[in-house]
């Protein structure tokens, strides 16, 4: 498996000069790539909870594109990988216009981990439909490969229609990597027809045992579609606090058991909530994981 580290944007987002200092740290540190979150507003008074916590408006989320942009001129070897954006959230052309200048810029170094949302309210405040984001983001998913790879493109779909369009730059990667985050049974046959990894969160060794039965839901998907399971990449999501103390060797090992190629860790939560302190945690995590033989320190710049 490859080590990632997931951007602790709640605890350390905003100041440029922690987010370089925290990127360039975790570049040096080995790790494989970086994680940005997204969530675009928050709401007081609404009860909506992550698996970071509670969110509101004050909760401090970088814009995961912009950042990513940022940290492609600070870093040069890293990955960069969003978990996950929402796209039904978005226009699909100016995404697919903004990762691929990121990933232009980085040199080929962009994963686009996407989802389609859980908040109503943001959907609204963005003027787009709650209800038939899955099914949007299915077709939004055609029209990105199409802008990155064809110039000039046409489709035609339910919601997107046009001839002789084009982006330019063009990414480096002629499709970006189109990772998915989702549990659900519509996500999962979403991902196996159309990914290239799932995102999936597992809070200890035996959620991970628990996932083989969603997995099976993504290879029988995979399958129809006349598409090999195997090549899908899986990128275990885990926060450090859910983790006890010299637990992480059996955790990692659950997930290499399941196939995981990679394996994100975030430290957002902690007590203590300086830079030093979360690159501290990682490098724990590193240590005892490579010790351990369950990932790889990273040899080269693509996740």
């Amino acid at each position: 498996m490859r080590i990632g580290a997931g951007f602790p944007t709640l605890d350390l987002g905003g100041d440029p000069a922690v987010i370089r200092h925290w990127a360039e740290s975790v570049e040096a540190l080995g790790f494989d790539h970086i994680l940005a979150y997204e969530h675009i507003v928050g709401f007081n008074g609404q009860n909506h909870v992550s698996a970071f916590g509670p969110l509101d408006a004050h909760s401090c989320f970088d814009e995961p594109l912009v950042l990513l942009g940022f940290l492609a001129a600070v870093t040069r070897r890293v990955g960069l990988a969003t978990g996950v954006l929402v796209l039904p959230q978005r226009q699909t052309a100016l995404v697919a216009k903004q990762a691929a200048q990121v990933d232009a810029l980085s040199g080929g170094r962009l994963r686009l981990g996407i989802g389609v949302g859980w908040v109503p309210e943001e959907f609204a405040l963005l003027r787009e439909n709650y209800r038939d984001r899955g099914r949007r983001a299915e077709e939004q998913i055609a029209v990105l490969r199409a802008l990155w790879t064809e110039q000039p493109a046409a489709f035609q779909g339910r919601w997107h229609q046009f001839e002789q369009a084009g982006i330019s730059p063009l990414p480096v990667q002629r499709p970006i990597p189109i990772w998915i985050g989702s549990h659900s049974e519509a996500g999962l046959r979403r991902l196996g027809r159309w990914a290239d990894g799932w995102l999936p969160v597992a809070r200890s060794a035996e959620g991970v045992e628990r996932l083989k039965g969603l997995w099976q839901t993504i290879r029988e998907a995979a399958e129809a579609a006349g598409r090999d399971p195997a090549a899908i990449g899986i990128d275990g999501q885990v926060v450090f606090n859910w983790v006890p103390e010299h637990g992480w060797r059996e955790y990692a090992s659950a997930w290499q058991s399941f196939g995981a190629t990679h394996l994100t860790v975030t430290t957002m939560g902690l007590a203590a909530t300086s830079v030093d302190d979360h690159l501290a945690a990682l490098a724990y995590v590193r240590d005892e994981l490579i010790t351990a033989g369950v990932v790889e320190p990273a040899t080269g710049k693509q996740s």
